[in-house]
């Protein structure tokens, strides 16, 4: 999967400082725990850290190439016409291009799909990203034109941030800590970035951190000595629906859904699949494991994993987001579909670990996180990675095929306003200080915010009100709402060094639920009834007809009485810095709260309140408001 870094300038040469793209690269080794390179000419210094997946002892970066057609090569000295490959990612189709570039004469010295990115650019330019079908970063440098070309896959599977220097250079990573080694590009946070925290709006663009960009999923960014150059090469289009009943718009889901699951099984590592019990990860799963055995055998078995908590069969209790216990029906899935299933206990006191804890926020580079669900996510993916490099799930279902609450409440669809706000609670969990609240004025940052992703939304002339609605949500759910899910799993799976591939956010499977008709959608009068229909014999009919399940939190009360501790410890950590920021008499109620009776909502007030303290002290940013 891989980390990527680099440093241009037309000014100050970055060669002469060499340390700086050392330092930028090391901050990412987490994401490459396989091997670094760097690569240094006139004008940029390109950095990698490579988790090896695809061709292990040919695909060493950065990798370079003559703009002629030398064959590529891992520390090529710099030379005036090189051309520089930083990539993260996997490319599905790269048999199919390098086929097609090999037909117009392009050889090729590796197996690896980085090669076919490469050897793309040399044949198409910036035209290359419209044809690759994945997940993916990457950066190519051109000197001879003197061009930094940055690219991110269409959903934003994989992150790719960007900051200008004080002399008119620009830095970039997959994460802002690589950012952040340089000595220019220091962590600053000012109002705006607080807004974008804290009022929980998802956008794409600027950050929590002052000067620091996004490139934008669908995006590419051209840099040269004129500035940057930003534009979208693929978005969300309203169009007709084709197909003319449920079984041919049934059919063309599966059929969509089985080639992103065969394309995602590639790997010249040890695969895996997380199977929370729940319908999108089995039909993801189940698909998985019938391509496995097609390939290598009936005898061939798919590992798969889940979570789960030594309180939870005892403990377990409803809330807004939970219905039920899921190791029971992940067990019974795993049976069904004749996986080599492992359940991964955690205990619940485990994660008040302040360690693991810390390990989070900074993988996160953020303090908004969902504490225990992030921590045991992290924890998970740690004992993964012992056995796999490669993990699939079911991320993204929901937002693809209508699988949230807001989909079906009238409240929801009613309301003028982000919908999860309504739905999760999530409005209230970080109440900041009165005199800060009056600053950045939340509310009014988030109707503006919504006015403003309403109007990005495409319609069909003609669409009725109902319809239109739902067009929005949908919208709105994959443009926003997925993406912080994306960056979660995403920084918390590399920073195990483990890559998860996420089948539903294959753009074509996207594009085609994202223009089926709202009574498609809702067939059988249920949440995702196209997955479902698609999920007739691929699941067993429990988890078939179950109803949707957010990822399990701990309910035992020695987890509320740390944490209780943990947040008590917080509000006089990092200086007392955490005390300028959060409302204290709101914060208070919570801690006095009896642990057995602290609800989920209130409980992840002090969840944040914990991860700010611990992100203050780690990054010690300079926070101006």
């Amino acid at each position: 999967m891989c980390g990527i870094t680099g440093w241009i300038s037309f000014g100050e040469d970055p060669g002469h400082r060499p340390d700086v793209i050392e330092r930028m690269t090391a901050a990412l080794a987490p994401r490459g725990p396989d091997g670094a390179g760097v690569w240094r000419g006139p004008h940029a210094a390109i950095g990698h850290r490579r988790l090896a997946v695809l061709d292990i002892d040919g695909g060493a970066q950065p990798m370079t190439a003559g703009a002629g057609d030398a064959p590529p090569a891992a520390g090529r000295p710099a030379a005036p016409d090189a051309i520089v490959l930083s990539y993260s990612g996997e490319v599905y189709n790269h048999h199919q291009l390098r086929a097609e570039l090999r037909s117009r004469g392009r050889e090729f010295a590796t197996r690896s799909d980085t090669e076919v990115v490469l050897r793309g650019y040399q044949e198409w330019g910036a035209g290359l990203a419209g044809r690759l079908e994945g997940m993916y970063a990457f950066a190519v440098w051109d000197a001879r034109a003197r061009r930094l070309l940055l690219v991110r896959d269409r959903m934003g599977v994989k992150p790719l941030y960007y900051a200008r220097t004080p002399d008119g250079g620009l830095v970039f990573g997959s994460e802002p800590k690589a950012l952040f080694a340089h000595p220019d590009c220091a962590p600053r946070v000012d109002a705006q970035g607080l807004r974008e925290a804290y009022g929980l709006v998802f956008g794409t663009g600027a950050t929590l951190w002052a000067g620091v960009r996004e490139v934008p999923p669908g995006g590419l960014l051209e840099f040269d000595p004129d500035g940057p150059t930003e534009r979208l090469y693929w978005q969300l289009t309203a169009r007709p629906h084709g197909d003319a009943d449920l079984a041919a718009t049934t059919a063309a889901v599966h059929r969509r859904l089985e080639h992103a699951v065969r394309t995602q099984l590639e790997a010249d590592v040890p695969r895996c699949s997380l199977l929370s019990g729940g319908l999108d990860s089995t039909v993801v799963t189940a698909l998985l494991a019938d391509e496995l055995r097609r390939r290598e055998g009936p005898g061939a078995r798919l590992r798969s994993y889940a979570v789960d908590y030594s309180d939870q069969a005892e403990r377990f209790t409803g809330d807004v987001l939970r219905t039920g216990h899921d190791a029971p029906y992940a067990v019974e899935a795993g049976a069904f579909i004749g996986t080599a299933h492992d359940t991964v206990v955690l205990d619940p006191h485990t994660l008040l670990d302040p360690g693991h804890r810390a390990a989070v926020v900074v993988a996160r580079d953020s303090p908004i996180g969902v504490g225990d669900m992030d921590t045991s996510l992290h924890l998970l993916f740690g004992r993964i990675k012992e056995h796999s490099t490669v993990a699939v799930s079911g991320e993204a279902a929901d937002e693809v095929f209508g699988g949230y609450p807001w989909f079906h409440s009238p409240a929801a669809r009613a309301a003028e306003t982000f919908p999860w706000l309504l739905v999760t609670e999530d409005e209230a969990a970080m109440p900041l200080h009165p005199d800060l609240a009056g600053t950045l004025r939340i509310g009014e940052f988030q109707r503006d915010t919504y006015r403003a992703a309403l109007a990005a939304v495409p319609h069909l002339d003609g669409e009725g009100a109902a319809q239109r609605r739902q067009r929005e949500l949908q919208h709105l759910s994959l443009t926003r709402w997925l993406r912080q899910l994306l960056h979660r799993k995403d920084r918390l799976s590399m920073a195990q060094g483990l890559e998860v591939r996420v089948p539903y956010c294959d753009h074509r499977l996207v594009e085609y639920a994202f223009n089926t008709p709202w009574e498609l959608q809702t067939h059988d009068g249920r949440e995702k009834s196209l997955l479902r229909a698609v999920g007739a014999g691929l699941a067993p009919p429990s988890v078939l007809w179950r109803a949707k399940n957010h990822y399990p939190a701990t309910h035992h009360p020695d987890y509320n009485r740390g944490l209780q501790k943990l947040a008590r410890e917080a509000l006089d950590a990092a200086g007392g810095r955490v005390r300028d920021l959060v409302d204290e008499r709101v914060v208070g109620s919570c801690l006095t709260t009896e642990p057995e009776r602290l609800e989920w909502g209130h409980r992840l007030r002090l969840e944040r309140v914990v991860d700010l303290a611990l992100w203050l002290d780690h990054y010690r940013p300079e926070i101006t408001v």
